[in-house]
């Protein structure tokens, strides 16, 4: 069960309770969080996998993930590469605020809830709000982030010392929000998304699968992760948690400006 606090916060902003949750959420003030709150003008449920956003495609609004998962994307000759995943809370495609196309495709995995902020009304919030602008841009900036450890990460690794890394990081993002388990975390993911996700074939992702399960690490099953040992899985996906800002040496536990 997630944490009394945790659960307040998604109570009282059921569509944005979740933004930054574990990171810098504690920095703003309750007016930020309602203003927040009251910017998402449209709520959709999207059942089916869907793109909602094509590569090169202008945007006149930036989305909210309130619930389920999302695949940042790149289409390749042969597949489809997943080059970063987001988890409840992230505000995936607030880059489009400002580049108004983007480089890459947003993609839904699974059934998920999703709000939608106009960029009207992200400009007033520019102009009005300048400290929770800032947070926007941390926000950004994180995503930044965690792109740049799956890029070093694909080089280092292998096969399935990336998904041990990848389970190690989506586990993690998911009980910053208050979601996730003691053993694991449910999820909608399949095999294909895994060797998108890894840069791997089908063929290295099942095998590398079967070698984690062999080694007691982890057991993927149809729509469940589940997990024996989170420190033996971060020792072998190579996993530290500084880069996602939420606790180690770059946590921002002290006041934001």
């Amino acid at each position: 069960m997630p944490e009394p606090a945790i659960v307040d916060e998604i109570t009282t902003y059921p569509k944005t309770g979740r933004f930054l949750l574990g990171r810098l959420r504690h920095d703003l003030s309750d007016e930020e969080k309602r203003i927040l709150e009251d910017s998402i003008d449209e709520v959709e449920v999207v059942t089916e996998p869907r793109r909602i956003l094509e590569r090169g495609a202008t945007c006149g609004h930036s989305t909210m993930l309130i619930d389920g998962f999302i695949l940042r994307t790149l289409d390749g000759p042969e597949q489809r590469y997943g080059v970063s995943f987001h988890v409840p809370g992230d505000f995936v495609d607030l880059h489009c605020f400002a580049l108004k196309r983007l480089d890459h495709n947003i993609d839904t995995v699974g059934e998920v809830r999703l709000g939608y902020v106009p960029h009207t009304r992200l400009i007033e919030i520019m102009e009005e709000q300048p400290h929770l602008a800032r947070v926007f841009w941390f926000a950004t900036l994180l995503d930044a982030a965690m792109h740049r450890e799956w890029v070093m990460k694909l080089e280092q690794l292998t096969t399935a010392r990336r998904l041990a890394h990848i389970f190690a990081e989506i586990w993690t993002r998911l009980q910053m929000v208050g979601l996730g388990d003691a053993q694991g975390f449910d999820t909608p993911l399949t095999q294909g998304h895994l060797a998108e996700m890894s840069g791997a074939t089908a063929i290295h992702v099942n095998r590398a699968i079967r070698a984690l399960r062999e080694q007691g690490i982890v057991d993927v099953q149809r729509g469940r992760i589940n997990i024996a040992d989170k420190s033996e899985l971060e020792k072998f996906g190579r996993f530290t948690p500084d880069y996602l800002y939420g606790e180690g040496e770059l946590s921002l536990r002290e006041g934001f400006y």
